[in-house]
């Protein structure tokens, strides 16, 4: 019986970030067809020997799918390797649905995302108890564009923790956005590259937002956590409070 196809999340970029799973499944794997152009040849290389590894980063979907289809009827474990987490700008619906088509099993294996990786680096949490309570991923329109509803300025009316990927190319727009909702120091964490050796990840106050990414030609793989729960708080989760109960700590 072949193995499904396993569309895996590669994380942020450092091996040891990878999931136990999805670090099984790359060691396992016969057919590695990877995202060269996102995806750390480290992490490639923790592949078998002889295992088929194909770069994807000059393919389009029409010459990806026919591989994966080939090489499972081959009965060979492929594994489709992707950057960060399979739920966040991936493209693994449209293969997805062309593998349901041929009757072809596939099994999802998530990442962490860029934006837990971002955090972690900074210790930070982004849920601040009585400030911020809400995570929002997103990005800024561009070439793919955004439903009216989902529009930055809807999201930045929140005050949330806004997290932007793919944005870097229209920063300034961005920054010019966020300010009619954000106030000006309201910190920004920008990471570049996170989880890479050559990684970048600081917090500067959104007001220099623009002034930081152009001093750092950033462009590409680049995030921007904006949130007030990036400044430092003295308030406290009621979880651990001595005056909460709950169904593992009952009132005595």
């Amino acid at each position: 019986m072949n193995h499904p196809i396993s569309f895996v999340g590669a994380g942020p970029g450092a091996p040891d970030l990878l999931t136990l799973r999805a670090a099984e499944r790359i060691r396992h794997a016969d057919v590695l067809i990877w995202t060269d152009s996102l995806v750390s040849p480290e992490i490639a290389a923790l592949a078998k020997g002889d295992c088929l590894q194909v770069r994807t980063s000059r393919l389009t979907l029409e010459e990806v799918v026919p591989q994966l289809i080939e090489h499972h009827r081959a009965g060979r474990h492929v594994v489709r390797l992707h950057d960060g987490d399979t739920a966040l700008y991936s493209a693994i619906n449209e293969q997805i649905c062309a593998l349901n088509d041929e009757n072809i099993p596939v099994e999802v294996v998530p990442g962490i995302s860029a934006y837990q990786a971002a955090a972690a680096g900074l210790g930070s949490e982004l849920t601040t108890p009585g400030l911020v309570q809400t995570i929002v991923l997103s990005r800024a329109g561009g070439r793919t564009g955004i439903p009216e509803r989902e529009q930055l300025h809807h999201l930045a009316s929140l005050r949330a923790s806004l997290c932007l990927y793919l944005s870097a190319r229209h920063v300034e727009e961005v920054q010019t956005t966020l300010l009619e909702h954000y106030p000006g120091d309201t910190p920004v964490a920008v990471g570049y590259r996170v989880g890479w050796p050559d990684q970048l990840l600081e917090v500067v106050p959104l007001n220099e937002m623009v002034e930081f990414t152009q001093r750092h030609d950033l462009i590409r793989t680049t995030l921007y956590v904006i949130s007030p729960a990036l400044n430092r708080s003295t308030s406290r989760s009621r979880l651990y409070s001595p005056d909460h109960d709950h169904l593992f700590r009952p009132k005595r």
